[in-house]
């Protein structure tokens, strides 16, 4: 679940907004009046999501997303002519007057987005190379032929064994290697 920060140079409009999201099923996790809260509340999380105005009391929306990580995301809510000349890279825009269900299917949709691109980045980290696919092939073979294991057996071994001294399998199966070469 995403982190989420309200921000408004309003304090009631921050605290009105925050109980919208609370009251529709959302954990809001900071609500605050200026971009630097903002950024020191993103430091300290990997993702989330910034609802806030086109300005706050010290910075404008676009400054803000300069100096935000990329994971985050701006759900900007102010008059749509503000934005009449388009919105950076990670803003989304609502315009102003707000409807309930438009802010709450908008939030919606960019957590489903930003869970999609944290499923994508575990996936493709768990590729390997071919250069250690072929080190954890050659490690399973020399098991196989002098311990008389299956190319399963082989397999859980290297895995297990990785498990158990937390590396990973390219890593176990070049200390087999080393081990089993001499």
């Amino acid at each position: 679940m995403s982190n989420i920060i309200v921000a408004f140079s309003k304090r009631e409009n921050a605290v009105n907004i925050r109980n919208i999201l609370v009251k529709s099923g959302f954990e809001v996790s900071a609500v605050c009046q200026t971009g630097a809260k903002v950024l020191q509340y993103a430091e300290m999380w990997n993702d989330g999501i910034v609802v806030c105005a086109d300005r706050m009391q010290d910075m404008h929306y676009t400054q803000m997303r300069e100096y935000l990580p990329a994971e985050f995301e701006i759900l900007l809510i102010t008059s749509a002519d503000r934005w009449a000349d388009g919105l950076p890279e990670g803003v989304v825009g609502l315009p102003m007057p707000i409807k309930i269900y438009d802010l709450v299917n908008t939030i919606e949709m960019i957590q489903q987005m930003q869970e999609r691109r944290r499923r994508k980045k575990r996936e493709s980290g768990k590729q390997r190379s071919e250069k250690d696919r072929q080190i954890i092939e050659k490690a399973k073979a020399l098991l196989m032929e002098r311990n008389h294991m299956t190319e399963d057996e082989a397999h859980k071994y290297v895995q297990k064994t990785s498990m158990e001294g937390g590396t990973d399998m390219a890593e176990t199966a070049r200390m087999i290697l080393t081990l089993l070469d001499n």
